[in-house]
């Protein structure tokens, strides 16, 4: 039970860091991720089922995700449209490529084939294998978390910060504000195209509606992170995107398994998301009015 929380968590702690690069750091609502999640499981499922290894079909997961994001993105820049509406045309169209992807089926399962999960179970037959499994993904994650965090503290990564915060201050340095979106909702894709691709390892099947409402979840692990691991330092801030996640699948886990007790259901999952962000909101906007009042009370 604990394990598989953790599997989870970690498994889906990729697609809170990519919306949280475009939620947070760029200030770019991003819906095409609905799109994104299900187009990296169902590449990665095609390609293992063709024969292809595990890392390979990982990898054009991710590099699928990258182009979903730049078609966000470039309906957003040369078209002048709303960065919502681009997300909601780009994750309307994936729907029926991810389809077509699965070849006109709403799902496929990888029955007969392994996954990168399995193998590396088996170089290690004397750990459990959800043991294994999690180190994998603990290892695997840590590494991504740093990665960003290297990334965001380049020149390159500091621009795309700084845009989130005030775009004409960029756009005064020179650089260029659009190719920042570029880069920025492409990266954020790639992420959580990958995420959909281990999901579909973990459970053995792509379906085309995995990824309704992922971007919900992905901010409710966000702002969950803020309240749980306050700070501003970015090292810090990742990690609690990472912790956010593993509490989120947590509280859904339980909400399945015990649920019952207060009459709640499976149908009743959706609500408990929703109460969770606004539940976040509201601490994180207390923690912000408590410390003015404070300062009002010292100036007076």
């Amino acid at each position: 039970m604990i394990n598989g929380i953790f599997i989870e968590g970690l498994i889906y702690a990729l697609m809170a860091l990519g919306v949280f690069i475009t939620f947070r750091i760029l200030d770019f609502p991003d819906l095409s991720v609905d799109g994104s999640f299900p187009l990296g499981a169902a590449v990665c499922t095609v390609l293992i089922i063709n024969g292809y290894s595990y890392t390979f079909a990982l990898l054009i997961a991710f590099i699928s995700g990258l182009l979903a994001g730049m078609l966000t993105a470039l309906i957003h820049n040369l078209l002048k449209v709303p960065n919502l509406l681009a997300g909601i045309l780009t994750m309307t169209m994936l729907y029926s490529i991810n389809i077509r992807i699965l070849s006109n089926k709403s799902n496929l399962q990888i029955l007969n084939s392994g996954t990168i999960l399995s193998q590396i179970s088996g170089y290690f037959p004397f750990i459990p294998k959800e043991i294994a499994t999690l180190l994998f993904l603990i290892l695997f994650v840590i590494i991504i978390k740093l990665l960003l965090d290297l990334f965001f503290h380049t020149d390159l990564g500091l621009a795309l910060r700084a845009m989130g915060n005030n775009q004409q201050m960029v756009v005064n340095q020179g650089i260029n504000p659009d190719l920042m979106k570029i880069i920025g909702v492409s990266l954020s894709n790639g992420l959580v195209a990958l995420s959909g691709a281990f999901t579909a390892q973990y459970q053995r099947f792509a379906d085309v509606n995995l990824g309704q409402g992922i971007i919900v979840s992905g901010l409710a692990a966000v702002m969950l992170g803020e309240v749980l691991l306050p700070g501003k330092k970015f090292m810090i801030i990742t990690l609690r995107v990472i912790l956010g996640t593993i509490v989120y699948k947590a509280i859904m886990f339980f909400g399945r398994k015990w649920g019952y007790l207060i009459g709640m259901t499976p149908n009743d999952l959706k609500l408990l998301t929703g109460l969770l962000i606004i539940l976040s909101l509201f601490v994180t906007k207390f923690h912000q009015i408590v410390p003015l009042k404070s300062k009002y009370r010292i100036l007076k």
